[in-house]
């Protein structure tokens, strides 16, 4: 299987970028199953129903969230409505939504996207680890189970991020972090076959503060002056992710490469684009 996924999109910005290149990336790459973490895609403050469906729209087959997934409070009424926006799992129970979807790619194959909210320094959530162990025990990756499991792990820590990632191999296709905005160049497949990245980037204005306008962050960190609410950068976009491929007959990832396109980061393309 292939499969394509986008870090954090932040704005206008981050979802103009990715819209306008989907349509040469699904040419291109031909993903069986394309994610996004659509957090904030929003005005830089969660995401709504119409927001999300303009990504399934464009051929992206799943929303996850993370620590901004209520900041759009229409989403506690709505996200019910539509089951490929994935909220973090590890959320109390009787929490809105779900933390996982299993959705059948082309061909017929079930494929699983976990979307997990991790602890060092964010909010405490219930223990993410154990979270995701229940899910992976109920669908096992492989012959007589899942054909592809794609993990979306949204924390500030790398340390955690990782071992995260070596909980989860052999078990997952593809392990990847969001949350930080910055893309890392730790792109591998673990010694037991799941594909990691420790956070694949936004895709937003790079020329920000994670995506923010930097004179109002500016401003904040550097005068320690009352300001306006952070708000979205407005340059053009870089498009921020990663490309997978998987050996159909176990799940486990044969290779993981960055993408980066647009905007202002050195660009990064999939050797299928090459």
């Amino acid at each position: 299987m292939r499969i394509l996924f986008f870090g954090d999109v932040v704005g206008r910005s981050g979802r103009e970028a990715v819209l306008a290149h989907m349509p040469m990336l699904r040419e291109k790459l031909d993903p069986d199953l394309t994610v996004v973490n659509g957090e904030n895609s929003a005005g830089g403050y969660g995401v709504t129903v119409k927001i999300a469906e303009e990504f399934f729209e464009a051929g992206i087959d799943v929303v996850t969230l993370g620590n901004h997934t209520w900041d759009q409070k229409e989403l506690v009424s709505t996200i019910e409505q539509q089951p490929r926006i994935v909220r973090p799992v590890n959320y109390p129970e009787g929490t809105p939504g779900r933390g996982h979807v299993l959705l059948q790619a082309r061909g017929g194959r079930k494929v699983l996207v976990v979307n997990v909210l991790l602890r060092l320094f964010m909010e405490p959530m219930d223990d993410p680890f154990a979270a995701v162990d229940r899910v992976l025990k109920a669908h096992r990756l492989g012959p007589g189970g899942v054909d592809a499991v794609l993990i979306d792990m949204h924390g500030e820590a790398t340390s955690e991020k990782m071992i995260m990632g070596h909980f989860c191999d052999g078990r997952a296709s593809l392990v990847v972090g969001t949350h930080s905005h910055v893309p890392t160049a730790d792109h591998m497949v673990l010694p037991k076959g799941t594909a990691y990245q420790s956070d694949a980037g936004m895709c937003g204005d790079y020329d920000s503060a994670i995506g923010m306008k930097k004179e109002v962050a500016l401003a904040k960190m550097v005068r320690k002056l009352p300001t306006e609410r952070l708000s979205p950068a407005e340059g053009e976009g870089t498009v921020c992710g990663c490309y997978v491929e998987t050996d159909d007959r176990t799940g486990l990832a044969v290779r993981i490469e960055p993408l980066r396109i647009g905007g202002r980061l050195s660009q990064a393309l999939p050797e299928r684009m090459q």
